[in-house]
């Protein structure tokens, strides 16, 4: 098998480096391998081999990934923020063979028809990357035929549990609302509606992460002896030659896989070098791809100088204006039983080694069963005040396609279940913010890994105040559902707003059932009462894991830092090819968007190369 944690002596030399082994960057590996066989391929992850990991292949262990301890997810640390509470978030991504794929939420969700064609990019219309969108997945849903594919790599289907009384109640109380039960809410065209959801999990129970679905099936066929990968090795930066062309990379052993820890500074200056023939690609990420690209001394020329770095190409637009998807978490008591929630992976109560040589049917989900794009109403829109509205009538209310927020229910629960008040089921209501006003920024301090990275997330630093009051309105729609779901009985007080004493909203920790029965009545909040709603989002705000849009593509006066091919402006066969690279958001949880990404890349990079077709594809043995 040609995965490696120590490069072979004669591969110092390839036509192609990968930088990056996450999923797009498993996709164009895979995709350029199939095209020509004699094309020498070589991916670098600084992660380890995923195959077949627990925690990555069953579905319900998810939530594992964000604890501490994981050796396959990557802990962003950002700076305090007064926005937040003085709060200083940690944004998660990929560490392992397929990046955020192999260890993310799995929510099958596409991006808007107008989001795409927002990006404003000749070849990158929703018209024009359907292909790519059908392309990449075998859709086991129901819905609009030509919209999806079915030939595809990639799985979507409901898994193997599905918690039918969670989502029931979900479609039931946001109908009862004025949000109807779409026919299929990822056709690019419908809105302001819910869908019992799909998910990147195999009709088999089994993750469908970019490194299983595209990667590892060709490394164990044994039938591409062209594709190598280099697993547990850091890229610093780009080598580029007296042409200003990419002609390969600096690598290091990543610290974090040596086994002793007086080792640890030895990785930083064991540097080594491979060389490109054709083309290097980045793929390392949002957070990631715009420090190789300063390490290299291409960026903003200030943040370079401050670096000590060098300049190699005047390019501000690298690092700038990162989003992310926020998030507000809020959690619900209900009469849910242990097997229809994926708690008990979580707080201990499930044999976990016992349920998977059992092949428990409820490893086989996400827990998310039922998901919607909402938009308030006009007299909603007015309640929110002049600012709000000011937005809103400049980028929403004339394109009924752009969803505001994007409300799910998740039959889990995310914080310390040992402090939990009782034995019942508590589970998460999660509401994001599809299109944040707010920008931030990662940039390099120095020119080593060892430097720590300068990343503001930027959140709710939106003039006006137009992203919290989107939570406060996403809090109070959620909490409306919920009041009339049959499996409420109550919410977690702790995960709630406080409420002034009096207060006609106040928090109701237990219920015997649904407490609003009158489809027009609605729970009155006082200002003091959005005061309380306010403090609470900006307490519990966090990240959707969404990172995006820190290396746009679009002309370098925009900020630009990629062409329509994916070009660095300024370097000869230097690609980018990953979330980075998006110029606006998208509505949707981004995974979908990355794959795009990852076969929209292969397929310019294919033809660029000249390089010829091979349909052959072979499945991963797991």
């Amino acid at each position: 098998m040609p995965l490696h944690t120590k490069l072979p002596e004669d591969l110092k030399e390839v036509d192609v480096i990968i930088a990056g082994g996450g999923l797009a960057g498993c996709v164009v590996a895979s995709r350029l391998a199939e095209a020509d066989r004699d094309l020498v391929i070589l991916v670098i992850e600084q992660g380890p081999n995923n195959y077949g990991m627990p925690d990555v292949v069953h579905p319900a262990l998810y939530p594992r990934n964000l604890f501490p301890s994981s050796n396959i997810t990557l802990f962003w640390q950002t700076k305090k923020s007064p926005q937040l509470a003085n709060r200083a978030p940690i944004v998660p991504s990929g560490g392992t063979l397929g990046g955020g794929s192999a260890m993310n939420w799995m929510v099958y969700t596409r991006g808007q028809r107008s989001d795409f064609d927002s990006w404003n990019t000749e070849g990158w219309s929703a018209d024009e990357l359907l292909p790519f969108l059908k392309k990449l997945e075998t859709y086991h849903g129901k819905g609009d035929k030509d919209r999806h594919g079915f030939e595809g790599p990639v799985n979507v289907s409901k898994g193997t549990h599905t918690c039918s009384r969670a989502e029931d109640a979900f479609v039931e109380a946001a109908a009862k609302l004025g949000y109807p039960e779409s026919h299929d809410l990822q056709n690019l065209d419908e809105n302001n509606a819910i869908e019992r959801y799909y998910r990147y999990v195999g009709p088999n129970g089994r993750r469908q992460d970019a490194a299983h679905r595209y990667l590892h099936p060709k490394l164990q066929s044994r039938d591409y002896p062209n594709l190598h990968v280099l697993v547990e090795k850091q890229v610093l930066k780009v080598l580029v030659d007296d042409n200003k062309r990419a002609s390969g990379v600096v690598y290091q052993t990543n610290p974090k896989w040596l086994a002793n820890p007086e080792f640890l500074a030895t990785a930083y200056t064991a540097q080594r070098e491979v060389r490109a023939r054709k083309m290097v690609v980045l793929s390392a990420g949002a957070n990631g791809t715009p420090g190789i690209l300063e390490r290299s001394g291409v960026g903003d020329p200030q943040v370079l100088k401050n670096a000590g770095i060098d300049v190699l190409e005047d390019l501000p637009g690298v690092g700038a204006d990162y989003q992310d998807h926020h998030l507000s978490l809020w959690a619900y008591r209900t009469n849910l039983t242990p097997q229809e929630t994926i708690n008990g992976y979580q707080d201990g109560r499930f044999d976990i080694a016992e349920r998977i040589r059992n092949n428990d049917e409820l490893l086989g989900t996400n827990g998310m069963d039922a998901q919607g794009k909402f938009r308030p109403t006009e007299a909603e829109v007015e309640a929110l005040g002049p600012e709000f509205k000011k937005a809103w009538d400049r980028d929403f209310k004339d394109a009924p396609n752009r969803p505001l927020m994007i409300l799910a229910l998740y039959t889990c629960y995310y914080g310390d279940h040992s402090v939990l008040p009782d034995d019942a089921e508590y589970v998460s209501q999660a509401n994001w913010t599809a299109y944040p006003y707010s920008r931030g920024h990662v940039h390099v301090t120095g020119p080593s890994m060892h430097d720590p990275v300068d990343f503001d997330t930027g959140w709710l630093t939106d003039a006006g105040d137009v992203d919290v009051k989107k939570h406060i309105w996403a809090y109070k729609v959620s909490r409306e559902m919920w009041r009339r779901m049959p499996i409420f009985r109550g919410e977690l007080a702790a995960t709630h707003p406080r409420f002034p004493e009096g207060s006609k909203a106040a928090v109701i920790e237990k219920a015997d059932g649904p407490v609003i029965t009158d489809d027009n009545s609605r729970i009155e909040y006082s200002a003091e009462d959005d005061k309380a709603i306010d403090q609470r989002v900006r307490e519990v705000l966090s990240t959707t894991w969404h990172s995006l849009g820190t290396c746009k593509m679009a002309p370098r006066e925009k900020k630009g830092v990629v062409d329509k091919n994916l070009s660095v402006h300024g370097v000869q066969g230097l690609k980018l090819a990953d979330l980075s690279v998006p110029p606006e958001n998208v509505g949707a949880n981004t995974g979908n968007t990355a794959f795009l990404i990852g076969e929209k890349a292969a397929d310019i990079f294919i033809k660029e190369l000249g390089l010829s077709k091979d349909r052959t594809h072979s499945q991963a043995r797991l």
